[in-house]
Parts: C-alpha cells; sequence; structure tokens
C-alpha cells in the first residue's frame, strides 16, 4: 500500500512540476529558501486564492496583483525570524544550523505542489520509488503549516506514509487529531474538540437552550458545526435553525437572502457562528444588509478578533458579539524584525535557469517593494497566530535537538530521517518566553482559549477579556461585571424556547425540540428530579409528597403512643376499672355468704369478674407500637372475656326466671337443669364456641403487626390486621348475639324480687354496649386514622364498665352502703311479696 501511494505521489509531483514550471519563468525569493544543516518547509498563505474557472489541474499563480495576504506575510515572517534566533542560539543546536524552504499556499493546488516539493529528493525535482519509505530521506525534515483545515488534511494525508512530522499553526479541526489516519499530525493551535465545548459551556453559562447554528462550507465550519450540534443536543441545548454558507456565497445573493430570513423568523436570540474568515465577512455583509440586529452572536476563534471581520461597514449595530479566541501571545522582536527586512536591499528578481526546479508559489513581489512606512501593520489576531507558527519552529528544534543529542554541547550530525523526529517532537516539554510547549498523545498543544466580547463603546473597535477555558476538563472561568450586555437595563439576553417551570412541575413537550414544553404539575406521591425534568418520579414506599413538590419527604409513622394525652386518659380509666374489678372481687370474696353475693351468683360472680378483667387486660394491647403477641392478643382476649361475662349474665337471668317463674309450672325441666348444671353447662359450652371461633381466627386470619401506606400520602400507619378478617367479624356478631340473649333474659325478669329484678340495670349496661360498639363501627366507617385504635378502645372500655356498672356496682352499694338490706330477713320478705303478688295476679 505504501509503495502504490509513493508512486501516485511521484507522478502527482511530476505532473505539478511540469504545469508550475508553465507558470512563471521567474527564480524563487531569495527569503523564500535559507541553507542549512537540516531543512525545514513552511507552508503560508502569502496571497489569496484565484476564483477564476479553470478547464484543466493548474497550479495558481499566487503572485498576483490585488491578492496579498498581510495576516499570512506575519506568520511566514515568524518562522523566518524563529530559525534566525535558533542559528544564533549557543544553547539549542549549538553546532547546527536549521534552513527552509518557505511556500506560498495561496489555493489548494499550490498547496499540494508546496507538499509534493517538501517530499523531494536534495538536487532533482522528483520523489524516487521504493520500498521502504521509512528509509526514504526527503530534502525537508519537517514541516510548519498549512493555515486551514482542508489543507492541513490534505498535506497530513500525503505526508503520513513518510511520517514527515507536519506542525500546523492554524488548521484546528478535530478530525486531525485521529492518528490512524494522520499519524504524523501536530498543531499549536487548541483542538476544536475544546473549542466546541467551550462553546457549549458558554451557552450553559447564560442559560441559551434555543440558538441558530451557522456554518461555512468546509472542514473547518461544518465538522465545527456537526460537533456543536451533537454536545449541545446532549446539554440539553436545541438547534431552531441550521445552515451551511457555501463557498460560493455572495452578498444578496438569493442563497444569503433566504438564510438571512430564516434567521430573522427563527425565534433563538443567540446564533453561533462557526465559520472561517472569508465566509464570515459575506455572512455579516449579508446581516448588515437584511438589518438583522438585536442578536447576540457567538463566534469561533477562526473570525472573532479578525480585522477583516471587524472592518465590515455598519458591523457595530448587529447587537453583542462574545467569542472564543485562542489565548493571545506575542513574538518578541517580531514587529523590528519586518522592520529590519523592509529596509533591506533585497535586489531584483532574476530569471529562472532552465537547469533549476522552481517554483511558482515561491515567489511574492510585493514583499520586495515594502518600506518602514508601506509594510503590513502587526496586529493582535495576526500576533497570535504568528506565535503559533514561530512556536512550531521552536517544537521542532527542540525534538532536533534531542535527537542529536545536542544535551552534551555538541550536536552529533548525520543522517536524520522524519520519523526520528516525529517520535522526539512528541516528546518535548520546555518553556518558550514563560509558556509551556508540549504535545498529548493526539499531538494537541496544552494551551487554553479566552473569552472575549466586542466593545464599541470608544471611537474604534476593541474587545474586553471575560475569562478563560481551560481543560481537561473543559471550565470556564468568566467575570461577568465586565459584560456590557446590549439590551435594556444590561440584562443576559434571554433566548429560550419555554421558559423554565416552578418548582415541581414537570415538561411536556409541545413539539420537536425537548426545549419547547408546557409545564404541568407533579401529582400527589412523584416529585421532579432536577436530572430529569420531563418526568415526574414516584417516592419511596416510606415517603410522600404533595403535588407539585420538587422533593419527596419522609411520612410520619404513626401508632397510638403512650405519652400522649388521649392515651393517659384511656389508660387511666381502664387502670381504675381493673382496680375496681379487683376491689370488687375481693369485697364479694369478703361478703361472700352474703345474700347480696349468693343472689348474684355466688361464686360463679368471681368468673365473671374474672372475665371482666381479662378483656380490661386486652385493652393494654392498644398502646404503643403494635407487635405480633398485641395484635394476637388483644382483639381475641377481649372477645373470649367479654364472652364469658355475657354468658354468665345470661344463664344468671334465666335461671332466676326458671326458679321464680317456671319451677312450680315445669319442674321436670328445672330438676334436669338443677342435676345437669346447666348453668355451667351452658356458659362452657357458649365459652367454648367462642373460643373456637377466636381460634379458627388466629389461624386462618392471623392478625399481625403491619405498616399502612394507602390510607394517608403523608403517614405510615402502625396497626393490627384483624378489623380487616372474617374471624374478627364472628367474633363481635356472637357477642352481639349473646347481648341480644342476656337483653331478652334480663327483660323477662323485670317482675321479679326487687333484690332479684336486675333487668333495669342490666338492660341500660346492656344498651350502652350496643351504643358504644355501633358509634364505633360508625366511626370507622368514615374515619381510619391515627386515633381509630383509640375508639377501639374506648368502646372495648365503655362496654366492659358498663357490664361492670350494671351489674355488680348495685351489689357493691347495697354492700357497702347498705347493710340493712343486705340480710336473710329482707330477701324472705322480698320473695313473700313476690309470692303475694303472684297468687293475688
Amino acid at each position: 500500500m505504501l509503495l502504490c501511494t509513493a508512486c501516485l505521489v511521484g507522478l502527482q509531483l511530476l505532473i505539478s512540476c511540469c504545469w508550475a514550471f508553465a507558470c512563471h519563468s521567474t527564480e524563487p525569493s531569495p527569503d523564500f529558501t535559507l541553507p542549512g544543516d537540516y531543512l525545514l518547509a513552511g507552508l503560508f498563505p502569502l496571497h489569496s486564492g484565484c476564483l477564476q474557472v479553470r478547464h484543466r489541474p493548474e497550479v495558481t499563480l499566487c503572485d498576483r496583483t490585488g491578492s496579498f495576504n498581510e495576516h499570512g506575510y506575519h506568520l511566514f515572517q515568524a518562522m523566518r525570524l524563529g530559525v534566525e534566533e535558533i542559528n544564533n542560539s549557543t544553547t539549542l543546536l549549538p553546532n547546527v544550523t536549521l534552513g527552509y524552504q518557505l511556500y506560498d499556499v495561496c489555493s489548494d493546488s499550490a498547496n499540494v505542489y508546496a507538499t509534493l516539493s517538501v517530499l523531494s529528493l536534495p538536487g532533482p525535482c522528483h520523489i524516487e520509488l521504493q520500498g521502504d519509505l521509512l528509509r526514504y530521506s526527503p530534502k525537508v525534515l519537517a514541516v510548519i503549516g498549512p493555515d486551514t483545515t482542508n489543507r492541513a488534511a490534505t498535506t497530513a494525508a500525503l505526508l503520513s506514509p513518510f511520517l514527515m512530522p507536519l506542525i500546523s499553526y492554524g488548521a484546528s479541526s478535530e478530525t486531525l487529531s485521529v492518528k490512524r489516519q494522520y499519524p504524523s499530525f501536530l498543531r499549536t493551535i487548541p483542538n476544536d474538540k475544546y473549542q466546541v465545548e467551550t462553546m457549549v459551556l458558554l451557552l450553559q453559562r447564560f442559560g441559551w437552550t434555543w440558538i441558530s447554528l451557522v456554518g461555512s462550507s468546509g472542514d473547518y465550519g461544518q465538522l465545527g458545526v456537526q460537533a456543536l450540534e451533537k454536545q449541545a443536543t446532549d446539554q440539553g441545548i436545541c438547534i431552531a435553525f441550521k445552515d451551511i454558507v457555501p463557498f460560493s456565497a455572495q452578498v444578496g445573493d438569493q442563497r444569503m437572502q433566504r438564510l438571512m430570513r430564516h434567521l430573522a423568523q427563527a425565534t433563538a436570540t443567540v446564533v453561533v457562528v462557526f465559520s472561517n474568515r472569508p465566509l464570515a465577512r459575506v455572512f455579516f455583509e449579508s446581516v448588515v444588509l437584511a438589518n438583522l440586529t438585536g442578536k447576540v452572536w457567538v463566534a469561533s476563534e477562526a473570525w472573532v478578533l479578525s480585522r477583516h471581520i471587524t472592518g465590515v461597514p455598519g458591523i457595530q449595530r448587529i447587537g453583542m458579539v462574545l467569542g472564543v479566541a485562542i489565548q493571545k501571545r506575542t513574538v518578541p522582536g517580531l514587529k523590528a524584525f519586518e522592520e529590519a527586512y523592509a529596509r533591506a536591499d533585497k535586489g531584483a528578481l532574476r530569471p529562472c535557469h532552465k537547469s533549476s526546479c522552481c517554483s511558482s508559489n515561491q515567489v511574492c513581489r510585493e514583499c520586495e517593494a515594502f518600506t518602514a512606512h508601506t509594510m503590513p501593520k502587526l496586529k493582535g489576531f495576526s500576533m497570535s497566530s504568528a506565535y503559533n507558527a514561530y512556536r512550531a519552529v521552536y517544537a521542532v528544534a527542540h525534538g532536533l535537538h534531542q535527537l542529536l543529542g545536542c544535551a552534551s554541547g555538541v550536536c552529533s550530525r548525520g543522517r536524520v530521517y522524519p520519523w526520528q523526529l516525529l517520535e522526539q517532537i512528541h516528546k518535548v516539554n520546555f518553556l518558550l518566553h514563560k509558556d509551556t510547549v508540549m504535545f498529548n498523545d493526539n499531538g494537541d498543544p496544552l494551551s487554553s482559549y479566552n473569552i472575549i466580547a466586542w466593545d464599541w463603546s470608544g471611537p474604534k473597535w476593541t474587545f474586553t477579556v471575560l475569562g478563560s477555558s481551560t481543560w481537561s476538563p473543559v471550565q470556564l472561568d468568566i467575570n461577568e461585571t465586565k459584560i456590557q450586555w446590549h439590551g435594556k437595563d444590561n440584562q443576559v439576553p434571554k433566548s429560550v424556547c419555554s421558559s423554565d417551570c416552578l418548582e415541581g412541575h414537570q415538561r411536556v413537550v409541545t413539539g420537536f425540540h425537548p426545549c419547547c414544553f408546557e409545564c404541568v404539575p407533579c401529582g400527589a406521591g412523584t416529585f421532579l428530579n432536577k436530572s430529569d425534568l420531563y418526568r415526574c418520579q414516584p417516592c419511596g414506599k416510606e415517603e410522600w409528597a404533595p403535588e407539585g413538590s420538587q422533593t419527596c419527604f419522609p411520612r410520619t409513622v404513626v401508632f397510638l403512643a403512650c405519652q400522649e394525652h388521649t392515651s393517659w386518659v384511656l389508660l387511666a380509666a381502664n387502670t381504675l376499672l381493673l382496680l375496681l374489678l379487683l376491689g370488687t372481687a375481693g369485697l364479694f370474696a369478703w361478703h361472700l355468704d352474703t345474700p347480696v353475693v349468693r343472689s348474684a351468683g355466688g361464686r360463679l360472680c368471681f368468673l365473671m369478674l374474672g372475665s371482666l378483667a381479662a378483656g380490661s387486660g386486652s385493652l393494654y394491647g392498644f398502646f404503643g407500637e403494635p407487635t405480633r403477641p398485641a395484635c394476637l392478643l388483644r382483639q381475641a382476649l377481649f372477645a373470649l372475656g367479654f364472652t364469658i361475662f355475657l354468658s354468665c349474665l345470661t344463664v344468671r337471668s334465666f335461671q332466676l326466671i326458671i326458679i321464680f317463674k317456671f319451677s312450680a309450672k315445669a319442674p321436670t325441666f328445672y330438676r334436669v337443669w338443677v342435676q345437669n348444671h346447666g348453668a355451667g353447662l351452658f356458659v362452657m359450652i357458649s365459652s367454648a364456641a367462642q373460643l373456637l371461633i377466636c381460634l379458627t381466627w388466629l389461624v386462618m386470619w392471623t392478625p399481625l403487626p403491619t405498616r399502612e401506606y394507602q390510607r394517608f400520602p403523608h403517614l405510615v400507619m402502625l396497626e393490627c390486621t384483624e378489623a380487616n378478617s372474617l374471624g374478627f367479624i364472628l367474633a363481635f356478631l356472637y357477642n352481639g348475639l349473646l347481648s341480644i340473649s342476656a337483653f331478652a333474659c334480663s327483660y323477662l325478669g323485670k317482675d321479679l324480687p326487687e333484690n332479684y329484678n336486675e333487668a333495669k340495670c342490666v338492660t341500660f349496661s346492656l344498651l350502652f354496649n350496643f351504643m358504644s360498639w355501633i358509634a364505633f363501627f360508625t366511626t370507622a366507617s368514615v374515619y381510619d386514622g391515627k386515633y381509630l385504635p383509640a375508639v377501639n378502645m374506648l368502646a372495648g372500655l365503655s362496654s366492659l364498665s358498663s357490664g361492670f356498672g350494671g351489674y355488680f356496682l348495685p351489689k357493691c352499694y347495697v354492700i357497702l352502703c347498705r347493710p340493712d338490706l343486705n340480710s336473710t330477713e329482707h330477701f324472705q320478705a322480698s320473695i313473700q311479696d313476690y309470692t303475694r303478688h303472684r297468687g293475688s295476679t
């Protein structure tokens, strides 16, 4: 493959030389050549290109009237100055002299010719074809230049097979850093990758998310636009309008008029212009002609400081210009060197000898005619570019210094191949006028940009350095107080498709661009994460958020805590009830043989009081954080205890009815009831039935502690699961049936002797029990909050209290306060009165 490349190169060089010889008959100017031990080549645009139509391929004749390029002239002189300084140095290449071959690359064809000329062997004007290109030894060791990406890519492609170092001072395209394609390419101007990243950071800094993007034809503009569009889009910046200024663009033509109309119609305030200098001038002349004002123009480094652009008539009215510029550096002594060149006697041009290989792009007649008054002025933009060319020369010299072993004070001269020099240039690291010169693995320099703003406040154009951009990673340091915005009150212009949403409002895209959206509040239970403004995210299980929230909040964990005032009241009431039950048990035990206690049921009273005490003890399970034992016992134990009490109450009332009403009428039933201990058997069977229900409930619908999240968005309810089970309902329905039975039996005994008549109190207590549970279930149907366990406990406490109060308190009153009623005589008198009354009826 390399051999084929060499064949093509040789053929192209031969053809190019023939065309070149046909173009002129003048010998190169002596300023373009300098003999030396080792030669460098310099490619500079001393003249502008020829735009005439050609009918055959030929090298452009650069030295034409009116085509002189002042900017390229300063680059040309910077290289000459650098070589002269190195040759006069006693420390850098002490006993070695550098020479040069300079070429005017006014056009692409001239650039190709210069590149092929560089590859030719010393003496003859041709390239030898050989298998091992690494052993090829052309007359030049390294090349400085050319200026643009297009030309640098062409030159780098031709030099790459020979691994000849090519150090460009002006080609910034990112593609040139691909070593697989351009292994010998280096540069002293920053890579466009960093320029693009800096521009994107600049747009983000001022909140500009809706921009127009204009580039120029060619690799620099088109690749820059592509890279900028990709990075901007990745960072959430949208391109409202994008276009390319073609090579053939002319001010006022239809193409430019259409471009201006689209820019005017676009709602973007900010326009990024990634263009070379010639097409940037055409573009801004068209902007002035279209009277397109009030925008912010973001400039690429190629034109931001160019007088060629700032000199456009009326450009000061277009709005605000911000841009990325190469950090300003100066070449010490360059101005004096150019002045000395202008004063020197350069002699007249001589005709080209037929035996020599003359070049049509090594002539500059206008350069020969310069005087101290007519020489081009050296301005800031040209000085910075000239410094990059000057730095490239020193980079080659330091690489050669290392290669020749000059550190010892004497250089070992010998044959040097380009690839050897390339290896050493990649390793250079030195200070040049307080500026560190070195290259990374891709051949890019470690330098930075300035962020500048145009300033038209004075009589002449100038610029203000607002800050700088450093890498890697790319970071901006901008002093915003230096910026004078063109809008009202010095406010930063806005360039957005849609204004930012309020906190907690997500963006709903309304078109093709994510920057154009409507704002919709996030629903309850969701929040808007700043990392994703287009989607509300759900909160975690233990979190909550109100509507339109930007963050989630931890849920409050609630349960019936012992420290609360409500809990203290219920605890005190339940404890008091428990103490009363214990006190009543002791009182009944002390008066066990008295008529009141015997009429109340005797020893059966202790079972009733114990069941009420068990129910009261179960209520303590409603306090504090629910645990598994508490959930298992609190409702089931209450239901079972209250069942025993109701069973005893029912059988006690039923037994009194049998004794007083049916013992004589149905003696057989009464005898069977007494002989088979009917009362105890009923209590046992009734309690066993409830026990079976509770055990089934605990096994099949086991009450467990649970965290409830659905009822309240901001609370986590700690509770037991028993209220949702069928077992809970069956247990309380069974107690309800027993309550009705007890109520019925008590009501039937309303006409018993006064000392045995408990209908009023029992009826009242059972009615109060019904009302308590009806109130609880009604409350539970409309309220499901933190205090529902307290309501449940209150219902249970009311049931127990009503049962105790309706059955035992009247008897305690008689024992303690009316001992005269607690006598056998009183009870016998009461029975006799009942018997007489029954007999009379």
